[in-house]
């Protein structure tokens, strides 16, 4: 059973001896989109460290139709925000390129120029960059890797995105940021209909291994084992200093 009022208090409880650990007078900034995740990654940060230290950065590529929702949850929470418009960013850096870029370059570029102005602003303002992918969206790689799956610390990404939608019930936050449908904002599909599968059936899945149909599960087992790589850290050569020294004196 899923104890949300336990989990909340400890998800706080977290952030804040995180932030003890790691900046004890640092501000966690937020990239705000309007949806659940950073509504909710927002919502836990002010209450574990007060509205005076969290910063909400939205980041509007050209118009966002959907962009009332972010102002709607900075004005909610009464948090200090900025908004970047990274449009001509992506478009700049797409002609600067001089090949042409795939479609799924040009799907990530947006991602992660937003992770780099999340970072531009954090240090500007003695900043921590909060995560806010949560364990579903992890789960099938519906994250870009350096882009919202990059940050400093990650409140939710243990958590699925039912959970997720009841802690942020438990936080007070207004229903329509937390039922808002997710969508990606280039073909005007949600993340649901991409996935081909809703993430309640994914959900059950994860936490308890049941699902009916047969195919959506070779589904998520596929994506999952593609994806894999997007949650661990890059290979890298291990390099013993000692052990060569030890092998160059023989």
């Amino acid at each position: 059973m899923f104890d949300v009022k336990t989990v909340t208090k400890d998800c706080v409880e977290w952030i804040r001896n995180f932030f003890e650990e790691n900046g004890v007078s640092c501000n966690a900034v937020v990239g705000i989109s309007g949806g659940k995740d950073s509504s909710i990654t927002a919502a836990l940060c002010v209450e574990a460290l007060g509205k005076e230290r969290v910063i909400g950065v939205l980041m509007p590529s050209g118009e966002q139709s959907d962009i009332d929702f972010s102002y709607d949850l900075v004005n909610h929470l009464g948090i200090k925000y900025y908004a970047v418009n990274i449009g001509s960013t992506v478009e700049a850096v797409k002609s600067a390129v001089p090949i042409e870029l795939s479609e799924q370059a040009k799907t990530n570029l947006p991602a992660r120029i937003r992770m780099s102005t999340l970072y531009a602003v954090s240090q500007s303002c003695n900043g921590r960059v909060a995560n806010t992918c949560n364990l579903s969206e992890d789960w099938v790689g519906y994250a870009t890797r350096y882009g919202d799956g990059a940050g400093d610390f990650s409140p939710l990404s243990k958590l699925t995105v039912t959970e997720v939608k009841a802690v942020g019930r438990e936080l007070g936050l207004p229903e329509h940021l937390i039922e808002k449908p997710p969508i990606d904002g280039l073909c005007g599909k949600t993340d649901e209909d991409n996935l081909g599968f809703t993430y309640a059936v994914l959900d059950e899945y994860i936490r308890n291994g049941n699902i009916e149909d047969l195919n959506v599960k070779s589904k998520i087992d596929a994506m999952h084992e593609k994806n894999k790589f997007k949650l661990e850290l890059m290979p890298s050569f291990n390099y013993n200093a000692a052990d060569n020294s030890k092998e160059e004196k023989r």
